[in-house]
C-alpha cells in the first residue's frame, strides 16, 4: 500500500489558508503568488525551448550537414524523451520531492541548450535535445506542486495558468525564434535558452518550497523501463512513419512491439505493490474520460496549427495560400496562445462555479463550433482573409485553454494528494500522445495531397487535403464533446 511522508517540520508551510493570524497569512499568501508566476514563467519558458527548433528545420540540413530525414530526428528525439520522462517525473515527484524534480528538468534544459549552441554535428546536437525533451515533465510536476501550497479556493486558477504556459510558450516560440534567428544567428537561441532556464532554476529554487507530502515504498524501475519501451516503440513509428512507409516492416515491427510490449507492462504493473503508475486510479471512470478528453483535444488543437501555418505561408497563387513570411505567420498563430492563456483563468471559474463537466462540454462544443467554422469556409471554396484565420485558431486556443485549465483539476480530485504527480503525468502523456498522433496523421495528409505553384518547382497541400485535416479534428472534437459528456454530472470524485 502507498503512504504519505511528512517531510521536518522545518520546511515552510504555505498550504492552510487562514491558518494562524492574519497578520502571519499575508506574507504566506504573497509568497504563495509569486510561486504561482515563478512556476508559470518557467513553464513558458521549458515550452519555448521545444518550439524553437521549428524555424530552423530547414536549415537543419546544411546547419549539421546532414539529410532533411536525419535532421527530422532533432523534432522527434525531444518529443520521444519528453513522452517518456512526463509519468516517470510525476512518479519521482511525488517520492523524492516535487520541487527537486522541477530542479532537475529545468538543469536538463539549461545543459541541453548548451550542447545545441556549440554542437556542429548531428549525433551531439541530438543529445542536446534527447535533454530538453526532460524540460516537457515540468508542466505537469508544477501542477503537481501547486496542490502542496495553495488552498483550495485558489488553487483551479492557477492550476489554469500553468496547464496553458505550454499554449503560450508554444505560441510565443516561433515568432520569437524566427526573429532571433535571422537577425543573430541560430546558434544564439540555443544560449538564450540556457540562460533562461538558469533564472527559472534560481527562481524556482528561492520561491517554491520543498514538498512536505511524499509517498513511501521503492521506485519501480522495471516498470519505468518497461514503460520507456512501450512509448518509444509507439511514437517512433507514428512520428517516422512518413519517411520509413506506414507498411515497411520498421514501422510495422515497431508498431507490433509496442503492442506486445503493453500487454507485458500492464500485467506486470498489475502485480506490483508500488507500480509506477497506479491502475487503480487509472482505470477510475473520471481518469479514463479526462485522459480521453486530453488525448482528443490535443489532437484537433495540434491539426488547426499544422494547416493554418501552412496556409499562411504559401504563395497567393495557390488555394487558400496567403503568402506572408515565416515571422509574420508566427506573429499571426500567437494570438492562440495568449487566447488560450486568458481563457484558462476564465476555464478555471466556469469550472468553480458549473462544474468540471458542463465546463469541459462547453469548451468541446467551442472546438467543434470553430472546426466546423473552419470546413465549412474550406468546403465552399471561400478565399478567406488571414483574420478569419486568426479568429479560427483564437477560438481553438480559448477551448483548449479551458480544458487544459480543468483536466489537471478533474485529474486531483480523483487521485490522493500524494499520487498526484502520477496522475497529472499520465494524463500529460495522453496530451503528448494525442499531438504526436496529430502530426503524423494531419501530416501525412498534407504531405500526401499536394498542388503545384504555378511557375515553380514546390508544392503546397491542395484544397482536399485542408478540407481532410480539419474534418479529422472535427472528429476529433465530437470525440472530445462525448467524453466529456460522459464524466461524472458532479465532477467530485476525489479520494480522502
Amino acid at each position: 500500500m502507498h503512504r504519505a511522508v511528512e517531510t521536518p517540520d522545518s520546511v515552510s508551510e504555505l498550504v492552510v489558508e487562514g491558518e494562524g493570524s492574519s497578520a502571519d497569512s499575508a506574507p504566506v499568501d504573497r509568497r504563495a503568488r509569486i510561486g504561482v508566476m515563478v512556476l508559470c514563467a518557467a513553464g513558458i519558458a521549458m515550452s519555448l525551448t521545444q518550439t524553437l527548433i521549428m524555424p530552423l528545420i530547414p536549415m537543419l540540413p546544411m546547419m549539421l550537414d546532414t539529410s532533411a530525414g536525419n535532421a527530422s530526428w532533432a523534432v522527434t528525439v525531444t518529443m520521444a524523451v519528453g513522452a517518456v520522462a512526463t509519468p516517470i517525473a510525476g512518479r519521482l515527484g511525488d517520492m523524492y520531492g516535487k520541487r527537486r524534480l522541477l530542479l532537475l528538468c529545468i538543469a536538463s534544459v539549461a545543459a541541453g541548450s548548451l550542447v545545441c549552441a556549440v554542437s556542429s554535428s548531428l549525433p551531439l546536437f541530438l543529445v542536446g535535445r534527447a535533454l530538453q525533451g526532460l524540460g516537457v515533465a515540468f508542466v505537469s510536476v508544477g501542477i503537481s506542486v501547486m496542490r502542496e501550497f495553495l488552498s483550495a479556493k485558489r488553487l483551479g486558477v492557477a492550476v489554469g495558468m500553468m496547464s496553458s504556459s505550454m499554449a503560450v510558450g508554444g505560441a510565443l516560440g516561433l515568432p520569437f525564434a524566427a526573429f532571433v534567428a535571422e537577425e543573430f544567428g541560430w546558434r544564439v537561441l540555443f544560449w538564450v535558452g540556457a540562460a533562461g532556464s538558469v533564472v527559472c532554476f534560481g527562481g524556482i529554487y528561492a520561491l517554491v518550497s520543498p514538498s512536505r507530502i511524499r509517498m513511501g515504498g521503492r521506485f519501480d524501475l522495471i516498470g519505468a523501463l518497461g514503460l520507456a519501451l512501450v512509448l518509444l516503440t509507439l511514437l517512433l513509428p507514428v512520428s517516422k512513419g512518413l519517411d520509413w512507409g506506414w507498411t515497411s516492416p520498421v514501422t510495422l515491427s515497431l508498431c507490433g512491439l509496442s503492442v506486445l510490449a503493453f500487454a507485458g507492462w500492464l500485467a506486470y504493473e498489475r502485480r506490483r505493490v508500488n507500480p509506477l503508475l497506479d491502475l487503480r486510479i487509472a482505470s477510475r471512470r473520471s481518469v479514463v474520460l479526462a485522459n480521453i478528453v486530453g488525448l482528443t483535444a490535443a489532437f484537433a488543437f495540434y491539426g488547426m496549427e499544422l494547416a493554418p501555418i501552412q496556409m499562411l505561408m504559401a504563395p497567393t497563387s495557390t488555394p487558400h495560400g496567403l503568402g506572408v513570411s515565416m515571422l509574420t505567420a508566427g506573429l499571426l498563430m500567437a494570438p492562440a496562445g495568449l487566447v488560450a492563456f486568458v481563457s484558462s483563468n476564465i476555464g478555471a471559474r466556469m469550472g468553480a462555479s458549473l462544474g468540471t463537466r458542463r465546463t469541459l462540454v462547453i469548451a468541446g462544443c467551442l472546438l467543434c463550433v470553430a472546426l466546423l467554422a473552419m470546413l465549412i469556409a474550406l468546403a465552399v471554396k471561400w478565399e478567406f482573409p488571414a483574420v478569419y484565420l486568426v479568429a479560427i485558431t483564437c477560438f481553438v486556443g480559448a477551448s483548449v485553454g479551458i480544458s487544459y485549465a480543468i483536466l489537471p483539476t478533474l485529474i486531483m480530485e480523483a487521485a490522493p494528494v500524494e499520487q498526484t504527480g502520477e496522475a497529472n503525468g499520465l494524463n500529460a502523456l495522453m496530451r503528448i500522445i494525442g499531438l504526436a498522433l496529430s502530426a503524423a496523421v494531419v501530416g501525412m495528409i498534407l504531405a500526401n495531397d499536394l498542388t503545384p505553384v504555378p511557375e515553380s518547382a514546390l508544392s503546397v497541400p491542395s484544397p482536399s487535403g485542408y478540407i481532410w485535416s480539419t474534418a479529422i479534428a472535427l472528429a476529433a472534437s465530437v470525440v472530445t464533446v462525448i467524453a466529456a459528456l460522459l464524466l461524472p454530472r458532479s465532477g467530485h470524485t476525489q479520494t480522502k
